[in-house]
């Protein structure tokens, strides 16, 4: 806890250090290369006594180090610090053995976000209903052949007989958050509209859009486990 605290405490400073359009400035400008203060404050056309000052906010938030040029030892360069930009990212999810998407009849938002977790992560994933439907719903078929990805028609499945312990269960739609309730309870819920409701290949295309810009957000701290035979 006390280390999620001081990670918490560390991205706030840079975000604050960020939350200036100046100090954004000259860290877009050290994304490309280094440079001096004095090259700062002639590109940017900045005082330099106030590119001085930003330079400090940033230092102190250590997003820049200062070098010595191996030429003229008075000069100084600044450099981006670019793991401290990447800690900038959500924390990672507590490992898991496989990842679960679940919604009521696994027809259609769990399948498609089981198939873009496949195609875009990787690792060992798979999907189930609360009630399960027969079959996949052709419009889901249809959509993610459309995005170059599988489904199986026939591959829905309950949950009591998919989720295992150790598992990472994402709810992809309301009613599934709030009817599991007991031991197997998903960690994340995504409350993605249900496109069967509607029935057309947009409200199949939208519901495909927002699994894939999810899973997009969450891939930098998604856990990373080989696929399992």
């Amino acid at each position: 806890m006390n280390g999620d605290a001081s990670s918490l405490q560390t991205r706030a400073r840079v975000h604050a250090a960020l939350g200036e359009p100046a100090r954004l400035a000259i860290v877009d400008a050290l994304t490309l290369g280094d440079a001096s203060p004095g090259e700062i404050a002639r590109d940017l056309a900045m005082p330099t006594n106030l590119v001085a000052h930003h330079l400090k906010v940033l230092q102190d938030a250590g997003l820049i180090v200062r070098t010595r040029s191996e030429g003229d030892r008075r000069r100084t360069y600044l450099r981006l610090q670019p793991d401290v930009l990447a800690s900038l990212t959500p924390p990672a999810l507590q490992d898991a053995r496989r990842v679960v998407f679940v919604c009521t009849h696994n027809s259609a938002r769990s399948q498609l976000a089981a198939a873009l977790w496949r195609d875009r992560i990787g690792g060992a994933v798979a999907s189930a209903g609360t009630k399960p439907a027969a079959r996949v719903h052709p419009r889901a078929v249809k959509i993610a052949h459309r995005h170059g990805l599988r489904l199986d028609p026939t591959g829905t499945a309950d949950v009591a007989d998919v989720v295992h312990d150790g598992d990472l269960v994402i709810a992809v739609c309301d009613n599934a958050h709030e009817d599991l309730t007991g031991p197997v309870r998903p960690r994340l819920h995504w409350s993605v509209p249900d496109p069967v409701r509607v029935n057309t290949d947009a409200a199949f295309e939208a519901a495909y859009r927002d699994l894939a810009q999810r899973i997009d957000r969450v891939a930098p701290a998604a856990p990373h486990r080989p696929e399992q035979n």
